[in-house]
């Protein structure tokens, strides 16, 4: 499915490598918050010590989003399983991927208009 640039609702990422991430026309060197209408810095933690806390600005949507996407770096690594469960109690699914893959389906998603919003750790954080 070809997606025009025109046809995607909310910040679109148009390029990721090891430098970061550029959306429309700004660089964000670290982590990335994404939002059906918004894009964030984000400082994220470890994998392993992520925790819901760690998502504020990924969470803060009304409605809540159907689900998050994670992406963990250069490769997918599995957070820990009570971050699992806290967004399961908010009645939030969660999608784990490495960040290349978070950001082409993030792209997918909101073409299809889905409320959704992404947490993505840069390339170079590939650790757990």
């Amino acid at each position: 499915m070809e997606i025009k640039r025109e046809d995607i609702s909310g910040p679109l990422v148009t390029a990721i490598g090891p430098e970061g991430f550029r959306v429309a026309d700004r660089r964000v060197p670290g982590g990335l918050i994404l939002h059906p209408d918004n894009a964030f810095d984000w400082e994220p933690p470890m994998v392993a010590d992520l925790a819901i806390d760690n998502l504020g600005k990924a969470l803060d949507l009304q409605p809540e989003p159907e689900f998050l996407l994670l992406g963990t770096g250069n490769s997918l690594i599995h957070p820990p399983a009570t971050l699992r469960r806290a967004l399961e109690m908010l009645n939030i699914g969660l999608e784990v991927m490495d960040s290349r893959a978070a950001v082409r389906t993030w792209g997918l998603m909101r073409a299809e208009e889905r409320w959704i919003s992404a947490a993505i750790f840069p390339l170079h954080f590939a650790k757990a």
